[in-house]
């Protein structure tokens, strides 16, 4: 596998391909060359029937849902097209159809008791941004002390999925969060706009994804909530509230960095009627009599 990493690297490198995508793709690929080595096959000698053989493992043994198998695909599709030279069949290897599925939406009193679940100030600041500003998991690892503005109250974000930079508003709760998270791990001499805003174990990288949804889920699972409840929900929960809140679809689209309006607007089937100013008929016409 080293033999190919350069080439991989000069791939991503040459389409600017996001880190979070790099990656995702790299320790699929990582997975899958692993499985075949297990099996004594040379990667050389790769063949499309052991990518069928492979993708049934991922469904039947493992048990990853169709989206889940998709990414796997793209990744090894990658790797066989553009690595090995190979051509690729997708009538021989078809992506699974997806059965979408609503997200769980917690309510926002449900939101707010989780995020205060915790006495951490670090987790505490990576939550609140989450949820305050509708960040992906990976955008709020990524960002730097310079992408916070108070004066402007935005965040920065850059080098987002599809390659696209944006702002997004920053909360003043939020805002209260960073500032006391702040104290109490930075000294005033001794950062710089371009330091890591979270910074990981090792001070030169910003915290690992990982370390932020596994908070979540300790959190989650301590109050016993939803065990669908992940921190990408918060950003879930970012767009729902604020459009159940009269938010523009336009401006919740802007701030969540999304290419198309109806992405956004998914999220109307999540709103709470009751809050968006529906009434059930039952309610109207109902007298009480029987």
């Amino acid at each position: 596998m080293n033999q190919y990493e350069q080439e991989i690297a000069l791939y991503f490198e040459l389409k600017g391909t996001p880190d979070s995508s790099r990656e995702s793709y790299l320790r699929r690929i990582y997975a899958f060359v692993t499985f075949m080595q297990g099996r004594h096959n040379r990667i050389e000698d790769i063949t499309e029937r052991d990518i069928q053989q492979y993708i049934l493992y991922l469904k039947k043994k493992k048990g990853l849902s169709a989206g889940t198998i998709n990414n796997y695909t793209s990744a090894i599709k990658f790797f066989y097209a553009h690595v090995l030279d190979k051509e690729w069949n997708s009538k021989k290897i078809p992506r699974m159809k997806r059965t979408h599925k609503f997200p769980v939406i917690p309510a926002k009193h449900d939101v707010l008791t989780l995020l205060n679940a915790t006495a951490n100030l670090k987790h505490k600041a990576f939550l609140s941004l989450i949820y305050g500003s509708g960040l992906r998991v990976g955008e709020v690892a990524r960002l730097k002390i310079g992408d916070i503005c108070s004066k402007s109250m935005r965040v920065r974000v850059e080098n987002a999925k599809h390659n696209t930079n944006r702002y997004t508003i920053l909360s003043d709760t939020a805002l209260l969060v960073l500032r006391n998270y702040f104290k109490a791990y930075f000294s005033s001499a001794s950062y710089k706009p371009d330091d890591w805003l979270f910074p990981g174990q090792n001070k030169n990288e910003h915290i690992n994804v990982k370390t932020i949804k596994n908070t979540l889920i300790k959190l989650r699972n301590s109050l016993q909530f939803d065990r669908n409840i992940s921190a990408h929900t918060l950003r879930h929960c970012f767009a729902t509230h604020a459009l159940e809140d009269g938010v523009d679809p336009v401006f919740i689209q802007q701030m969540l960095g999304h290419k198309h309006l109806q992405t956004t607007l998914c999220y109307l089937h999540m709103t709470s009627n009751s809050l968006m100013g529906v009434k059930s008929p039952l309610d109207t016409y109902y007298d009480g009599t029987k």
